[in-house]
């Protein structure tokens, strides 16, 4: 296993207004659900309010999906917008406080290991969410051969059926 690509976002946490990006390429190897024709490529920024934390950027990929009539593989272009708010803790050090700002562990601590995020895991989950629910493989597609002679009843059923068949020949 591999270590854990991070954006670190203690500088954003700890002067709130301060914005700091990340230009990103990954071929998100830990993901065996997703198959990549090319890396997932844009930048990704991220600002503190002092109570939020919000990330945000435009991604881009292309991903091999099923065609929904005939299943062949189609590549499929993806163009994906990351917006993600997270709540921030604590007193920013650029208040003078002699604080620290962190963002608040919750249902969204497996993105983050301390102030730095885990970006691919939050790539992983946005190209979920933006992936299209059925593609062709051209507009025309006449999907699979269908057989002349539809099977009658269950398929599950068919081979006790010509056991039986066979059996009353017999008889």
């Amino acid at each position: 296993m591999r270590k854990a690509r991070l954006f670190d976002l203690n500088d954003a946490l700890q002067h709130p207004g301060r914005k700091v990006t990340l230009q990103v390429s990954t071929n998100l190897e830990e993901e065996t659900d997703i198959d990549l024709v090319e890396p997932v490529v844009g930048e990704i920024s991220a600002v503190s309010t002092g109570q939020i934390l919000v990330i945000e950027g435009v991604l881009h990929t292309t991903v091999v999906l099923e065609c929904a009539r005939c299943t062949e593989p189609v590549e499929v272009p993806l163009d994906f917008e990351v917006h993600e708010e997270f709540p921030v803790e604590g007193v920013a050090a650029g208040y003078g406080s002699g604080g620290t700002a962190h963002v608040r562990p919750g249902e969204d601590a497996v993105m983050f290991k301390g102030n730095s995020l885990l970006y691919e895991e939050l790539i992983r989950q946005d190209i979920w969410g933006w992936m299209p629910f059925s593609a062709l493989c051209r507009p025309n597609c006449p999907g699979l051969e269908v057989p002349d002679t539809p099977p009658v009843g269950r398929p599950e059923f068919q081979i006790l059926s010509s056991l039986l068949e066979g059996k009353e020949e017999r008889g």
